[in-house]
């Protein structure tokens, strides 16, 4: 086996990547939706296509939830652990919904009323006790907390309640939890978001606790901020929780990964080789996680098709010299020190990866299996039926 080989071999053993309920459900814009007959109906169908991600690409072991999405009814959670276990998946990340009530019209656990704050605050709380029912190690949170207009409500009294409610959520973790802390610059609220930005999100997991940490959604920044120097910069605070990963072009426009810039992929798995390297090969734990709308691709296909790339862009990040590299940047050789990553990045993995997909028995080119497999059709048919039974609306729809 060739050094390259070994490289890329060692780097997908350890690497997996979580894909989310929602995406294989309908979904859509604040337009409207546009249904696809095979996007799956409950939470059954969900896992069935998560299952038959995981089966053909090896990497996929667990489902991301989303509580009042997945779990309407509480008393069927062993239901949903069972159905998870007989597709060969399990269930991963809790993510509370506290942004879909009426009540959140100004706000969940930011809101100017306590009765709201606390409806929020215990919804989190009934969430990490379902995350140690499922066995699930990481609550994911994201809030559309904000203001639209100046003089709105207060902006420091909307981060003490944060810091009230997480440190409350942060008590009631096992051990083995880790709470996630997300941020993100604007939508739905534009005038200022409660957790507008990594910085935000770092202060108020800190005061939390120390099983806070922050989740870095690649969708949830500007056009022109470096995402892998705050992703270096949480690394060395050991303050990196996880990823939600996605792509864009404008905003948070939840675009299959690497379909706009694959090279920024990249270039935040490079620090976290880079960091792993530093440090003898020991690499952080951190939750890697799909979070993408696909309104137009076919579901199982996008998510493939992601996963796929996410292995590739992994796998070209451990082949950097690191010790070329920090010659390089010691001697402020700039240009062979860029040429380091470059080489990496501009390397054909793909005979490699699919040795690796060989050594354990997944098939060359999972998209292909996919489509071979007829997969798509038979549950498109059995699922258009099932709406029809159903009755419901397959037509156009607001989202």
């Amino acid at each position: 086996m060739s050094s390259i080989n070994v490289l890329i071999h060692n780097a997908l053993e350890h690497f997996s990547i979580e894909t989310p309920s929602w995406g294989y459900a309908d979904t859509g814009t604040r337009f409207g939706k546009f249904h696809q007959p095979a996007a799956a109906i409950d939470m059954a169908d969900k896992l069935a296509d998560a299952g038959q991600v995981h089966r053909l690409t090896g990497c996929c072991p667990s489902v991301a939830t989303h509580v009042l999405w997945d779990f309407p009814d509480m008393s069927k959670v062993s239901e949903v652990a069972a159905a998870a276990t007989a597709n060969g998946v399990r269930i991963g990340s809790i993510n509370p919904n506290v942004f879909q009530d009426q009540e959140y019209k100004l706000g969940s656990v930011g809101n100017p009323s306590e009765a709201t704050r606390a409806q929020a605050t215990k919804h989190i709380c009934d969430c990490i006790d379902l995350g140690k029912e499922l066995h699930s190690h990481a609550v994911s949170l994201w809030f559309a907390d904000g203001t639209n207009y100046p003089g709105q409500d207060s902006i420091r009294a909307r981060k003490h309640r944060f810091e009230y409610a997480l440190r409350e959520a942060h008590s009631r973790l096992d051990a083995d939890q880790v709470l996630l802390v997300e941020y993100k610059p604007f939508e739905p609220a534009f005038y200022q978001t409660d957790i507008a930005d990594w910085g935000m999100a770092y202060m108020l997991a800190k005061t939390a606790g120390p099983q806070a940490k922050v989740l870095v959604d690649t969708g949830h920044h500007y056009l022109s901020q470096n995402i892998e120097q705050i992703v270096a910069w949480l690394l060395d605070e050991n303050m990196l929780g996880g990823f939600h990963f996605n792509d864009r072009r404008y905003a948070d426009d939840d675009l299959t990964l690497g379909s706009i810039d694959p090279y920024q992929i990249f270039r935040i798995f490079f620090e976290i080789h880079f960091y792993a390297w530093e440090r003898g090969g020991v690499y952080p734990h951190i939750e890697y996680m799909i979070d993408q709308s696909h309104n137009l691709k076919p579901k199982i296909e996008a998510m493939i098709q992601t996963v796929t790339t996410a292995q590739e862009l992994y796998a070209k990040a451990s082949l950097v010299d690191f010790e070329a590299l920090i010659a390089h940047q010691a001697a402020g050789c700039i240009i062979d020190a860029e040429m380091c990553l470059k080489k990496a990045f501009n390397t054909d993995v793909s005979a490699a990866i699919q040795a690796w997909r060989h050594s354990h028995d997944l098939p060359a080119d999972p998209l292909q299996a996919h489509r071979d497999s007829n997969y798509e059709a038979i549950v498109a048919a059995e699922r258009t039926q099932r709406r029809i039974d159903l009755g419901l609306n397959t037509g156009s729809s607001y989202a």
